[in-house]
């Protein structure tokens, strides 16, 4: 096995859609949830990819295993009023890691760990936040990541 690491381009594209289609029906089934049919996901990630990827506001590492993709991470960037912890405002937002379950446990989510993050820390971000799954809890843990109990969010579509 020799995984190669490169960064998201548009060639990728549509087979990164597909993963993140992938894990996301993974997360919702493990918490016994029925994934919602009336959701045009897959028309949204791509427009979402397209068009923050262009912007500079999104990056993507892939892990290659060959032809293969096996691997995938993502840091959205956003920015809100400074405050002490991070005075620049800058915010990352990780999604999309996910690892084909053929190549779990290899260190592969943690190299794409590294390289997320450190675009997050080229950018600027004096923050991280990442919504884990129950079984990405423990690879967060691990690089230092810490619990955040006030963290709320509101859904509008009830979701």
């Amino acid at each position: 096995m020799n995984i190669v690491y490169k960064r998201l381009t548009e060639k990728e594209l549509s087979t990164v859609v597909k993963m993140r289609i992938d894990q996301l029906t993974e997360e919702y089934t493990s918490e016994g949830k029925a994934v919602p049919t009336d959701v045009d996901i897959e028309k949204s990630l791509m427009d979402f990819y397209r068009r923050n990827m262009a912007a500079g506001t999104y990056v993507s590492w892939l892990a290659f295993d060959g032809d293969k993709i096996v691997g995938t991470s993502g840091m959205s960037f956003a920015q809100k009023p400074p405050y002490f912890t991070c005075p620049t405002g800058r915010l990352g937002i990780l999604s999309s890691m996910y690892t084909d379950p053929d190549y779990r446990r290899k260190g592969i989510a943690t190299s794409l760990l590294d390289r997320v993050v450190k675009e997050a820390k080229d950018y600027g971000c004096g923050t991280i936040y990442i919504t884990a799954s129950d079984a990405g809890v423990k690879l967060y843990e691990a690089y230092g990541f810490k619990h955040n109990g006030n963290f709320m969010q509101y859904n509008f579509n009830g979701l």
